[in-house]
């Protein structure tokens, strides 16, 4: 049966909301304690999180100040940043609460209890030290909640717009780490002194640990840390699943099981996907960091694009 597109629309925004919200939290933990550990140079740390996730400027009209707390706060818990993980998982139910009757009860009961648990905190996680545990919380219920759906939800239609979501959020999320992380980088790497090399390696331990991918780098890559190994491994790797390549092709799969609902209706939205996964398989990680076609900039556009045929396709129609 044919899903109708507002029920469809729901499930891919579901996806790409409760992705938001552990990927923020991931972010959020990984550069608390990052911070804390330099706190000359903190400052250093929370600007290209800022810059990844957008609002520098309501923050300061809000905060009147850029440190750990104003930023925590604020990609925490503050419902007036849209990508806030309360913000995220305020969303993800709202959605959800329109198709109780579509899913199965336990997903249900899993983004309601993430909502109960963790969007009606505030400062007060600061004072007491629980940042971590409150994102540890915010990683554990996105995991749960598609662990449940995995487990679960039909291999419909309906599933396959929840996994488009889920991947195209992902693979968006890394490519702002990643551009993120290269728009200082050369500054960095240039200096010879020890300090700022140490800061480098710090900056790039962080990227992975924010992808939960330091661990599966290092059993990989045997070469120690480098800016070109971690962006080769998050960007290019065919089997980590939080790479970029790995997020596009899952994201191609969940397209074409979508397109057997509708054989032959959307080609455009299959032509763009098989071209993004295309870029990655055969694209060189020296030529994509140099700004060669595709860069990273131009990858996010393919990401975006991929998005936006997905909303004109199943989502604008009358």
């Amino acid at each position: 049966m044919l899903l109708l597109s507002r029920l469809a629309e729901s499930l891919f925004w579901i996806g790409r909301y409760v992705e938001r919200a552990e990927n923020t939290a991931r972010l959020l933990n990984v550069n608390y304690y990052a911070g804390l550990e330099v706190s000359g140079r903190a400052r250093e740390y929370w600007t290209p999180l800022l810059e990844m996730t957008g609002g520098e400027a309501q923050l300061r009209e809000k905060y009147g100040r850029l440190d750990a707390r104003s930023v925590s706060s604020w990609l925490a818990f503050d419902r007036d940043n849209p990508s806030s993980i309360a913000s995220s998982l305020v969303r993800a139910r709202e959605n959800a609460r329109g198709l109780r009757d579509r899913i199965p009860s336990e997903m249900w009961e899993s983004v309601n209890r993430s909502y109960l648990n963790l969007c009606f905190e505030d400062g007060g996680v600061l004072d007491r030290d629980g940042l971590f545990e409150y994102c540890s919380a915010a990683r554990d219920a996105s995991q749960s909640f598609f662990g449940i759906a995995f487990a679960t939800l039909p291999r419909d239609e309906g599933w396959s717009f929840l996994r488009a979501g889920q991947t195209l959020e992902r693979g968006d999320n890394t490519l702002r780490v990643l551009q993120s992380r290269f728009k200082d980088a050369g500054a960095v790497a240039s200096q010879t002194d020890p300090a700022a090399r140490s800061l480098q390696d710090q900056r790039w331990v962080s990227t992975l640990k924010g992808a939960s991918a330091n661990e599966a780098y290092r059993k990989r890559v045997q070469s120690g840390i480098n800016p070109m190994g971690v962006t080769e491994f998050l960007l290019l790797d065919e089997y980590f699943p939080r790479s970029v390549r790995y997020s596009a092709e899952n994201l191609q799969d969940a397209l074409v099981q979508i397109d057997r609902f509708h054989p032959g209706a959307h080609p455009e939205t299959l032509r763009l996907s098989r071209w993004l996964v295309a870029r990655l398989q055969y694209s060189r990680v020296g030529d994509i960091v140099d700004g060669r076609d595709p860069s990273i900039e131009t990858l996010l556009e393919d990401f975006n694009r991929v998005g936006a045929a997905i909303t004109a396709a199943y989502f604008e129609e009358e």
